[in-house]
């Protein structure tokens, strides 16, 4: 039996049979780095700038003197107006947190669906997670559920969002195995199942359940405490290390199930490993947020288009660049109308929407047409 070459045998994942060596997605070195780099520093600079903007400005030095305050460092002025610094720790940066949190996971998401789905038009939605998580929600506030107080509707739009997920993939299972075409169309028809169970939910409901229904579908940040960002925060990190973790076997995958099952990776548990870890960090975002669009399609997308596809850099550097986005998103949406807070859902699909037509045209023209 002859081995791989080095350069494309995975670590641990047993024997390779003879064929010809694959050859993996390009990594482009110069470019990650500098990306990632910029991610990181754009990241940073926005949390100052977006913690320090609202009603009550804080200039972003005083917002950098209050945390370096709280690290025991009295390098810079803290904030002059006498309520700034709470407003800083009690209503803004718990608000920054989650939306970089929630920005992070539906961009790590989404580059997981791309990766094993193959196609850069996959989003999280593929897999019903967004409209479980919705119905389970929408249930809770038309029929005045308590069991968990406040905490009542994140909780089951969590593990609506779960099971929906985990429902689709077990329907779409057959011999033991589940194939992509089956995964999407078996997601189609359960968000259509769930999507007729919201519409009853909003026929059921009386004038204020709708309008709860309704806010909560369209997204925000509004009202984010620290409880939920140590809720979140736990979820997301435990994806964003199995999506890591996960990567260069989704390198792999890229090449065809065939050549990857050839250099030993097993693509079923791939495949699985890689949709329960987009139902947890969706789930986790969307059941504090409500559903924003977008970002799990726009952003692993336009990080593709400049380091490539390799997932070791594309993971990462999408999970930057969705809680960028979504940071200065949520920035907007809380400082463009006066005394308004806007649903962050909104503008994400104002955005996305016109970006997924442009994608689609793309896709057409590189791809020669639609077979």
């Amino acid at each position: 039996m002859t081995a791989v070459a080095g350069r494309h045998r995975l670590p641990d994942v047993g024997p390779a049979d003879e064929v010809p060596a694959p050859s993996l997605p390009p990594v482009r070195r110069g470019r990650a780095g500098l990306l990632l780099g910029a991610l990181g520093v754009g990241v940073v600079v926005s949390t100052l700038v977006s913690a320090g903007q609202g009603q009550l400005d804080v200039p972003a030095d005083q917002v950098l003197g209050s945390v370096l305050h709280r690290v025991g460092l009295d390098v810079l002025p803290l904030p002059t107006h006498p309520q700034g610094d709470n407003t800083l720790w009690q209503v803004r940066f718990p608000r920054v947190a989650l939306a970089l949190l929630v920005g992070a996971a539906l961009a790590t998401a989404g580059a997981l669906m791309q990766g094993v789905f193959g196609n850069p038009l996959a989003e999280p939605g593929v897999v019903g997670v967004s409209v479980g998580a919705a119905l389970a929600a929408a249930f809770v506030i038309v029929f005045q559920v308590t069991l968990l107080g406040a905490w009542t509707v994140p909780a089951f739009a969590f593990v609506g969002g779960l099971v929906t997920t985990l429902t689709v993939y077990a329907l779409s299972r057959a011999d033991g195995r589940t194939e992509v075409v089956t995964l999407v169309l078996t997601g189609i028809a359960v968000n259509a199942v769930c999507s007729a169970g919201l519409a009853l939910m909003l026929f059921l409901g009386d004038t204020s359940a709708r309008e709860e229904i309704v806010f909560w579908q369209l997204g925000s940040l509004n009202g984010t405490r620290w409880a939920h960002v140590a809720v979140v925060a736990p979820c997301v990190g435990i994806g964003l290390v199995g999506a890591l973790a996960l990567s260069r076997r989704l390198d792999v995958l890229a090449l065809g199930d065939r050549a990857a099952r050839h250099v030993g990776v097993d693509v079923e548990r791939v495949r699985v490993a890689a949709i329960v870890l987009v139902a947890l960090l969706t789930a986790a975002a969307v059941s504090f947020a409500g559903i924003i669009a977008f970002v799990g399609l726009v952003v692993p997308h336009l990080v593709r288009m400049v380091v490539g596809p390799g997932h070791r850099v594309l993971v990462p550097a999408s999970a930057l660049g969705g809680a960028l986005l979504l940071l200065w998103a949520d920035l907007f949406a809380r400082t463009a109308v006066a005394y308004a807070d806007l649903p962050i859902g909104m503008l994400t699909s104002l955005v996305g929407g016109p970006f997924f037509f442009w994608l689609l045209r793309r896709t057409r023209r590189s791809a020669g047409g639609w077979a």
